[in-house]
């Protein structure tokens, strides 16, 4: 079985955002107030992002549970049946 080493991409990733994002900041042709204010809009924007995917992936999971047991149940129900034709 693969290696399923997904967190550590994902620490790597937000590692090598952080560094990209300084070093833009360092070189930004802007000023100060204008940096400013375009971080926090787009910090914004990615919070706006986080909160849609967030909902949205609720609901995917919410969705594939409810099938999940409903399949288990019907699953069961036939087992049952199963076990009483045998009997």
């Amino acid at each position: 079985m693969a290696d399923d080493n997904t967190g550590e991409k994902v620490i790597w990733f937000l590692a090598g955002v952080t560094v990209g994002a300084g070093i833009g900041l360092l070189f930004a042709p802007k000023s100060g107030r204008e940096t400013r204010q375009y971080l926090g809009e787009k910090t914004a924007g990615g919070r706006e992002f986080l909160t849609e995917t967030g909902r949205d992936l609720y609901t995917k999971g919410r969705k594939l549970y409810e099938r999940g047991r409903a399949l288990a149940e019907d699953l069961g129900r036939e087992g049952e049946a199963a076990t009483e034709k045998s009997a």
